[in-house]
């Protein structure tokens, strides 16, 4: 048995529901967020976690928070684990982006590895940080399950790491709000992915639309 990390999105937030870009900007949880971070902490609320970690950004502190209550812990905070930088992105909608940063978003989503959004970061930069914080938390509880609340990129990065898949390409994984990602570390080079995207625990209300 290796080290089982427990992935989750965040719950909604307003900007979600917008579909504005959130990146760094630390949007708070909507009403409905609070309530699917409350269905997905009845689901786990049996688990034997050794530690839960989130994310900065409040979104994903008060996710953390919700689904670590009836395990009486603490959440432990790392600001690498932080969305993808939208630097001057942040708060538009891809209509949006697309109208005012006709070039720049036709080469992000063409090549977000190595392209720079306006003001912030690559998605090569953001996928370095992030898996050198998850392979911390791997290292730090061997043999152990651990809970990570992170954000919809981050994820999808984390899990196309995983898979070997071209990072460039990671758009291609659907990540929605307050599900339910499951990797195995056996060894850091030797990971699974158990569970992807899970919804289950969300009542019909609260499911994203297919």
């Amino acid at each position: 048995m290796g080290s089982r990390l427990f992935f989750v999105r965040h719950g909604e937030t307003i900007w979600n529901k917008e579909t504005r870009l959130q990146g760094w900007a630390d949007v708070s949880l909507s009403e409905k967020g609070i309530e699917q971070a409350e269905a997905l902490s009845k689901r786990l609320a049996g688990q034997n976690f050794a530690a839960f970690f989130s994310s900065s950004l409040a979104r994903a502190r008060e996710t953390a928070a919700i689904i670590a209550r009836p395990h009486n812990k603490p959440v432990q905070v790392v600001s690498d684990l932080r969305e993808l930088n939208f630097g001057h992105w942040e708060g538009l909608t891809i209509d949006e982006i697309r109208q005012k940063y006709q070039q720049e978003s036709m080469a992000w989503w063409s090549r977000p590895v190595e392209t720079r959004v306006p003001g912030g970061e690559t998605l090569g930069e953001m996928t370095k940080r992030c898996v050198r914080a998850v392979k911390n938390i791997v290292e730090q509880y061997p043999e152990k399950h651990v809970l990570v609340v992170v954000h919809g990129g981050v994820i999808k990065s984390i899990v196309a790491t995983v898979l070997g898949m071209d990072l460039n390409q990671y758009w291609r994984l659907r990540q929605d709000n307050a599900s339910l990602s499951i990797i195995d570390y056996y060894q850091w080079d030797k990971a699974i992915l158990m569970l992807y995207n899970d919804c289950s625990h969300l009542a019909p209300g609260q499911l994203p639309p297919e």
